[in-house]
């Protein structure tokens, strides 16, 4: 399997070339085929300069200058456009991301038969390091709500950092969030189609330097609309968008397992 890696990036020219580094370590390490496609999002630091340099020395690092505006959705929109694996990883610009957990993702994908990998913070063996007080409490209370509409049992919907199967990311479009709303986008519509996915407990660590791009004010009306758009498909639209064979994930990760085991058994029959 072939794994791109989006890393949408907007001013991180004190942390990209770490976390370019750190992706390619990990994944040279563990054997894997990879790409790293690095969006620069309209910087105006040194970001193109130090992804440029990093990808004259690799091959399989790029550097892609957004075609788009400016907005994080757009970025990784931008190199959805043009990556050219069999999944894909979206990891952030600022080393929050563990790279051995990208590592475990491209595991899971391989060895387990699920279509997404997603990563969850809170579960037991997963942590945040340094996480803003008032944001931890807004995560908590949002991905609560969205638990409850959907109910799937996945705790940490808008974490950004997740991978996906081609066939995923081409059953979602279109894409149409702006922002960093797209981290609900992209997971919410891939469960409401019908992918299967599993949810492993991950690491985040609160950036070193440089500023979050995230601002809380403006998202919340966008966070807003698209899960009420996905739900809606979710409850008005008859299947009319999900994939063959589907089966409702809301029992989350264990009745995820359960059907593949059960899968497994009657193959072997």
């Amino acid at each position: 399997m072939r794994l791109s890696v989006i890393i949408p990036a907007r001013n991180e020219g004190e942390t990209i070339a770490g976390t370019i580094a750190g992706v390619a370590r990990a994944l040279d390490e563990a054997g894997r085929d990879y790409e790293v496609i690095v969006v620069d999002d309209a910087s105006t630091d040194a970001t193109a300069a130090v992804v440029q340099q990093a990808a004259e020395a690799d091959e399989r690092i790029t550097h892609l200058r957004s075609p788009r505006p400016g907005g994080f959705g757009f970025a990784v929109r931008a190199g959805l456009d043009v990556y050219d694996g069999d999944a894909v990883a979206i990891v952030m610009g600022d080393g929050s991301d563990s790279p051995r957990d990208l590592v475990r993702y491209c595991e899971l994908l391989d060895e387990g038969g699920f279509d997404c990998a997603f990563g969850s913070r809170f579960l037991p063996g997963g942590s945040v390091v340094d996480y803003p007080r008032a944001k931890l409490v807004i995560n908590r209370a949002v991905n609560f709500g969205i638990r409850v509409l959907f109910g799937h049992h996945y705790d940490d919907t808008t974490n950004a950092f997740k991978a996906y199967r081609r066939e995923v990311i081409d059953s979602v479009q279109p894409l149409v969030s702006n922002h960093f709303n797209l981290t609900v986008e992209l997971p919410l519509k891939a469960i409401v189609r019908g992918h299967s996915y599993a949810v492993l407990p991950i690491t985040w660590t609160n950036r070193e330097s440089g500023q979050s791009k995230l601002a809380l004010k403006e998202m919340g009306s966008r966070y807003l609309y698209i899960v009420l758009m996905v739900f809606l498909e979710h409850s008005l639209s008859h299947g009319d968008y999900r994939r063959p064979g589907y089966r409702d994930q809301r029992p989350g990760l264990r009745g995820a397992l359960r059907r593949r085991q059960g899968d497994h058994e009657r193959a072997k029959r």
